[in-house]
């Protein structure tokens, strides 16, 4: 499968796959003690970025440019110079309103704040998760908070966007400790906050861990009370929330993710990357040898695809819409559907509406405050295939 070439593409992911160690809790592809490997896989993003651009019938101006990871704040000085370069001699980047690079405390030195502003670099993701230097050590995340607090210094005053990443629910850490968090975390020179729940997935060394019960993960309940107890004191301290994990100050928002979440089109460049062209979702192949090779042989590097039937479009919709605050829109999520299947449709919405689980207003559905941390099942419940 491949990416449509008449898609209408105005944002690019790109992988940076490397890390100085991979915490237990990571799903994604990201490779620990595999420098050696930086630049050549630097050439086959450069490879398989030009080929993308000149494969496209209608390239679009790009809007936004997301460079996720792994640990981006590890990609060579010179090497992210000239990614840069390449963007734009082979982008029109003139209408770009947000880049983002995502970064790890512990890994940035403090001339490369200088190389990010000439690139062109304008909003900074920091990894966060906790204060607590034991705990994210004990699940191989070697960072501190004296690490996390002097890398705020430094970006604070040279960059306007700056994101910080948070995990509620993480093993040992004290409601009174996470409120602590929270309190400080207000306070930084910092314009938006992605909060996640831990999510245990299968495969990596914490799902382990947690089978041979070395780890004991905190009872749903007192998380999702937390998470509800931060969704008000982020508020209080003015981050407004946009999207179930997704909190800014205004117009802070983050544009590279609202077009996900819109199911716009986008391309993802590296090992792992995925990819939407408003029809099918693909990804690249996930082992590095394999990936490099294609790109050296100016092939594909797809390892699988899927075209997303009519079932599977609602689904989406009905998932992204209520995890955002703008809702999700009925004649959308109907569309297609039979008369039986509607009236269906109809009687499990106003089920929930009558529980308070949702609120409809102006054709759309939204979840009540107190129902965010619902969002999956809400979406499978009111799918009627």
């Amino acid at each position: 499968m491949r990416y449509a070439t008449q898609a209408q593409t105005e944002s690019l992911y790109i992988h940076w796959p490397f890390c100085p160690y991979k915490c237990h809790f990571c799903p994604f592809v990201a490779l620990a003690g595999q420098d050696a490997h930086m630049p050549e896989y630097h050439k086959a993003l450069i490879s398989e970025l030009t080929r993308f651009a000149a494969a496209q019938e209608h390239q679009m101006p790009l809007k936004t440019i997301y460079i996720g990871g792994g640990t981006p704040s590890t990609w060579p000085d010179q090497l992210l110079l000239d990614m840069f370069d390449t963007l734009r001699n082979t982008f029109d980047i003139s209408l770009i309103s947000e880049i983002t690079l995502e970064v790890n405390p512990g890994t940035v030195r403090p001339e490369q704040i200088a190389v990010w502003q000439q690139a062109g670099i304008s909003r900074i993701s920091i990894g966060v998760q906790s204060l607590n230097d034991q705990v994210l050590q004990n699940l191989n995340r070697m960072q501190s908070a004296s690490q996390v607090r002097q890398l705020l210094k430094q970006l604070a005053g040279n960059f306007n966007s700056i994101s910080v990443d948070i995990i509620v629910g993480l093993p040992g850490v004290s409601e009174q400790e996470w409120k602590d968090f929270i309190a400080e975390l207000v306070t930084w020179p910092i314009m938006h906050v992605s909060m996640y729940f831990l999510s245990v997935h299968e495969g990596t060394p914490l799902y382990f861990r947690v089978a041979r019960k070395q780890i004991t993960l905190p009872p749903d309940e007192g998380i999702v009370d937390l998470y509800y107890w931060s969704v008000e004191a982020l508020k209080n301290g003015g981050f407004m929330q946009y999207e179930v994990s997704s909190f800014a100050k205004p117009g802070f928002e983050s544009q590279h993710n609202q077009m996900y979440w819109s199911r716009k089109p986008f391309k993802g460049i590296g090992i792992g990357a995925w990819s939407f062209d408003g029809k099918a979702r693909i990804q690249n192949e996930k082992i590095i040898e394999k990936y490099i090779k294609a790109q050296q042989e100016g092939l594909d590097a797809v390892c699988s695809g899927e075209e997303l039937t009519q079932e599977a479009v609602r689904l989406e919709q009905l998932m992204l819409g209520l995890r955002c605050m703008r809702g999700a829109v009925i004649s959308e999520v109907m569309d297609g559907l039979s008369q039986e299947k509607q009236e269906e449709f109809i009687h499990r919405l106003t089920a929930l509406e009558e529980k308070k689980i949702i609120s409809v207003q102006e054709k759309r559905i939204f979840l009540a405050p107190t129902s965010l941390a619902l969002e999956n099942e809400v979406a499978r419940y009111l799918s009627v295939e």
